[in-house]
């Protein structure tokens, strides 16, 4: 039986999910015959554009775009990115790095972890960001790229990824897109038209009459779900109770303070802030909830909070936590924030655009449109949202903060299932399982529990073949490589000028 592929490809908005899409499609499909990638988008339709930053996933993407790095990151004005710095989150006064990468050397076929725990049974008193060469790095303003070639070196578990202008990455992928193929269309969307029998869409029209039909739609049309919510009316499934922040306000601001590697989330009393450094500002933001603290109070926080002169007004918005039902429905795929929406504290909202689009090309259709790829569509991207999603109430449920309202209704949280059962193993055990490749692996719950006073009441008896003194200069050993491996990198400004990824200095935004 032979069926026609899909050939005529229709992406409803662009922004970074849109110009995601259609230069993953036009590089990935392009060269079927009669291919076609068609994207509307309005000038006078605003992107929403907070998330800037981004985790180790994006290299593969840009990497399968046959994306120059260096030139990426001069077109972007970005900067590294060693992992996430949480200032707050227990306790007032106490911070700690989720790092890229791995935590210190498994022995004895036992993970890392137990010989730490067991070097803090014997008096050892380092923090577990000692053993991470991303933490040691990012906090020093310090970074070179990993050295696979050489697994016995530090930098060998170094994993990295970007921050950068989200504008300038949408505008950087839209000339790769176009130059392969790719068509825009300005203009706003005023209507759909689905097909009478089998409900799928057939044409967009815009404001000025014009119709544009396709065979494949791909809804990236922010909130407001324009293809997949609106006219399939396929429902949301709101997750504010595991995760109440529903606003936010942003504000890029001039260069100051500490330009490291590294994201920082700072816990506020009704939400948190990002500061994100770029080579020619800073992007800011306060992720509040609203039934916490008025809107005027979130934005005199965050304003007072600068670390340098504002670039532009306020940027407000509003949001509820969820997703869709159904992320593919018929001949309509949602990308981006027309799928759902988890608040940006571990920086996965471009990523959720990539793995869906890498998802798509997996499962791509043909022109019958097969259910069962369509369900496994659906099921595995609702399973990389519940698993993010039980991450992120991890970071507001283990808090020992109980200054505001806000907080105590988060440490009082119900823990998801999942959740539920990794918080058990670990303070039973210090065990962690990472269940069906999920996107946080082992290093990062162990980061996130441990660094929020999730403690494990026993370790693997294997840690205690090695003697005490054994177990002691073997933690010590591996922080003194790690330190002095560190003292060696460049810093990241003087890397970003080494390699030619340096922006001119009359663009940087300074006082």
């Amino acid at each position: 039986m032979s069926v026609e592929p899909v050939r005529k490809i229709v992406i409803v908005g662009g922004g970074t999910a849109g110009w995601m899409a259609a230069a993953a499609l036009t590089r990935i499909m392009g060269d079927l015959p009669g291919f076609s990638v068609t994207l509307i988008e309005s000038e006078s339709i605003g992107t929403v554009g907070v998330g800037e930053a981004t985790i180790p996933q994006i290299i593969g993407f840009n990497r399968m775009l046959g994306i120059d790095e260096m030139q990426f990151v001069r077109e972007t004005r970005a900067t590294y990115k060693l992992g996430i710095e949480f200032v707050d989150w227990l306790r007032p006064g106490h911070s700690y790095v989720h790092p890229f990468g791995t935590f210190g050397l498994d022995m004895l076929g036992i993970e890392f972890q137990h010989f730490y725990f067991r070097g803090r049974a014997l008096g050892d008193t380092a923090p577990v960001d000692a053993y991470s060469i991303a933490a040691v790095a990012g906090k020093a303003g310090r970074f070179f790229w990993p050295r696979s070639d050489n697994p016995k070196s530090p930098m060998s578990k170094l994993s990295y990824a970007f921050q950068f202008d989200a504008g300038r990455y949408a505008r950087f992928l839209r000339g790769m897109a176009e130059a392969a193929g790719a068509r825009r269309v300005e203009g706003r969307i005023v209507d759909t038209a689905l097909h009478g029998e089998t409900g799928f869409v057939r044409h967009v029209e815009l404001e000025d009459g014009t119709t544009i039909e396709g065979e494949l739609f791909i809804d990236c049309s922010g909130f407001r779900s324009l293809l997949l919510g609106q006219a399939l009316g396929v429902p949301f499934t709101d997750w504010t109770k595991w995760l109440p922040c529903d606003s936010a306000v942003a504000i890029p601001c001039e260069l100051g303070g500490r330009n490291e590697p590294l994201t920082r989330a700072t816990a506020r009393t009704a939400g948190w802030q990002w500061r994100i450094p770029l080579q020619h500002r800073l992007g800011n933001g306060h992720v509040f909830s609203s039934a916490h603290i008025e809107r005027d109070a979130a934005t005199e926080m965050l304003l007072a909070n600068l670390d340098g002169k504002p670039l532009a007004d306020p940027n407000q918005l509003r949001f509820t936590a969820g997703h869709r039902d159904r992320f593919w429905k018929k001949n309509v795929v949602a990308l981006g924030l027309a799928a759902g929406f988890l608040e940006p504290l571990e920086s996965t909202s471009i990523h959720l655009v990539q793995s869906s689009i890498a998802r798509l090309m997996a499962l791509f259709p043909d022109t019958g449109f097969g259910q069962v790829e369509i369900d496994r569509f659906n099921s595995e991207t609702l399973r990389e949202y519940s698993d993010i999603r039980d991450f992120l109430v991890l970071h507001y449920r283990a808090s020992e903060r109980d200054d505001s309202e806000f907080w105590r209704y988060c440490r009082n949280l119900d823990a998801p299932g999942g959740l539920a059962e990794k918080i058990e193993m670990f303070r039973s055990s210090g065990r962690i399982f990472r269940e069906k490749n999920e996107l946080f692996t082992e290093a990062s719950w162990l980061s996130v529990m441990l660094s929020q006073g999730i403690e494990p009441e026993r370790y693997h008896p294997a840690a205690c073949i090695l003697d005490e003194d054994e177990t002691r200069n073997r933690l010590k050993h591996i922080r003194e490589v790690i330190a002095q491996t560190v003292g060696q990198l460049p810093l990241q400004e003087d890397f970003l000028k080494q390699q030619g990824g340096a922006i001119p200095a009359a663009e940087r935004m300074t006082a």
